[in-house]
């Protein structure tokens, strides 16, 4: 293999500074904050304030991008050594405070030793010379590749797949995005725009790269970074109190999707009548012509499959249901982050339960949540109850999204305006996204206000619904059953 100098000179750097690190310390270890889904991912000892993210992109979406990652961080402990989340791409060289440091992976981890301790309470700022690989499918997470680029998802555990973080929701930050790509594409990131697309230098004329330039108003999690690097159209539009709503999608298809995405403003309007100003300083739908499975609240652009909106069979109050559903996130889940996967079910609870409160009059609510109970307690035994799921499969990460963080967990909100009455649940919700608005919250802090809220002690109430191994008596609706266990001497 033949390396370029600036290559040749990485490389030797990197070689250096791992047998720097096995020379003057123990071998690196991965770490982790302990999460009991994920218990390697984040890293102890610092807190992101900003990640500064630079990615160029050639133009074909199977080959590494170049790239640099600059993270400004506040240590909470003396660090002799800074883990940081990182797995498909090559580090090339790393940077503490501007000065060389010496650098080895382990696991999924990036470990840098810097040339001198990095004290509690001082801010740090460490820069990673990398690439970041588009290899793998969409259920692996990370960079997706679609029929004219690359787009982000990141939940739950791959925004590390796509650059260095502390990639956990617990530590959101600020996020900055500089991003070269061809003359021919359109690139958008979450936030808004920090400057005009400029000619790269070097580059210019009619083949030129171009510089685009985003950034966030409000800190945000790793897992909901987004980047979409395509022959794309942008699509401008105004929501409520002159919100800015841009939509991307396929050039070739903008005629065709525009019945949905004018659905947007309206659709804002009716999530803030419920719980109050949309949070965040512009929202919008990317359209991806890939085949993710899935649908992702990326914050301020929300990730859907083309097929949703161009395939057969779907009645349109059923499409509409799923745009809310991904919208509501950005109040919950988004603005108000989990502390932990564990708290999963906040984010899709509510989601799902604003995607029902939408869809009520197609499909009533009271007999979605009728069917939910019934299926509550096989779907208990399948991936635990709601606020103590199941670790996920091996190799299958993404497998803590199972039924009971989504109709089961909005059961369980359903359970509580039974219990505490409308009123007042319409209450513990404004209060819950505008207390910990830009913040993370944890369930404790749910059972707290909603306790608070109601004027009693709900903690009781609470325990049963999110925790027990069965679904407990709905109130209101004594008469509701689940539906018979499967199997012999199988016990509700």
């Amino acid at each position: 293999m033949l390396l370029t100098s600036r290559r040749l000179r990485a490389a030797l750097l990197a070689v250096a500074s791992a047998s720097l690190v096995g020379a003057v310390l123990p071998a690196p270890v991965p770490l982790g904050i302990g999460d009991p889904l994920f218990p390697h991912l984040g890293n102890p000892g610092y807190d992101v304030l900003s990640y500064d993210i630079g990615l160029t992109y050639g133009g074909d979406n199977s080959e590494p991008l170049e790239a640099e990652t600059r993270i400004e961080a506040r240590a909470t402990q003396t660090l002799e050594q800074v883990n940081l989340d990182f797995a498909r791409g090559t580090v090339r060289s790393v940077e503490v405070n501007g000065a060389h440091a010496a650098f080895a992976t382990t696991g999924e981890d990036l470990v840098i030793t810097p040339a001198k301790p990095v004290r509690r309470g001082t801010r740090t700022v460490i820069t990673v010379q990398h690439t970041s690989d588009p290899v793998g499918d969409a259920s692996d997470g990370g960079w997706v590749r679609t029929g004219d680029g690359l787009a982000m998802a990141n939940q739950a555990d791959a925004a590390h797949r796509v650059f260095p973080c502390n990639d956990h929701p617990s530590d959101k930050a600020y996020f900055t995005f500089r991003v070269t790509a061809p003359k021919s594409h359109t690139v958008v990131t979450n936030g808004l725009p920090a400057a005009k697309p400029r000619a790269a230098k070097g580059t210019e004329g009619a083949e030129g790269a171009v510089v685009w330039s985003y950034r966030t108003s409000h800190p945000m999690a790793t897992e909901l970074a987004q980047v979409s690097i395509g022959t794309s159209a942008v699509l401008h539009r105004e929501g409520p109190h002159g919100l800015p709503v841009r939509d991307v999608v396929p050039a070739a298809d903008a005629k065709t999707l525009e019945p949905w995405l004018k659905k947007t403003p309206a659709h804002l309007e009716w999530m803030e009548k419920r719980v109050g100003r949309y949070p965040f300083e512009t929202y919008g739908v990317l359209v991806a012509a890939a085949d993710t499975g899935f649908e992702l609240e990326t914050q301020t652009l929300s990730l859907f499959e083309r097929s949703l909106f161009t395939g057969t069979g779907r009645p349109e109050w059923y499409v509409e249901s799923i745009m809310v559903h991904e919208l509501a996130h950005h109040w919950f889940g988004n603005s108000v982050s989990p502390r932990s996967w564990s708290d999963l079910w906040l984010n899709e609870g509510h989601a799902t339960w604003y995607e029902a409160l939408y869809a009520d009059q197609e499909r009533p609510l009271e007999q979605r949540m009728k069917a939910a109970y019934a299926n509550s307690d096989a779907w208990r035994r399948a991936g635990g109850p709601p606020a103590a799921p199941k670790p996920s499969q091996p190799g299958q990460k993404i497998s803590i999204f199972r039924p009971v963080v989504y109709e089961g967990s909005a059961l369980v909100l359903y359970a509580l305006r039974q219990e505490i009455g409308a009123e007042a649940f319409e209450t513990v919700e404004r209060r819950w996204v505008r207390e910990h608005r830009d913040a993370v919250a944890a369930t404790s802090d749910f059972v707290e206000l909603s306790s608070e809220v109601a004027g009693r002690d709900l903690s009781g109430f609470f325990r049963s619904w999110l925790y027990g191994p069965t679904t407990p008596l709905m109130p209101g609706h004594p008469d509701w059953r689940s539906a018979a266990p499967e199997g012999p001497g199988k016990q509700r």
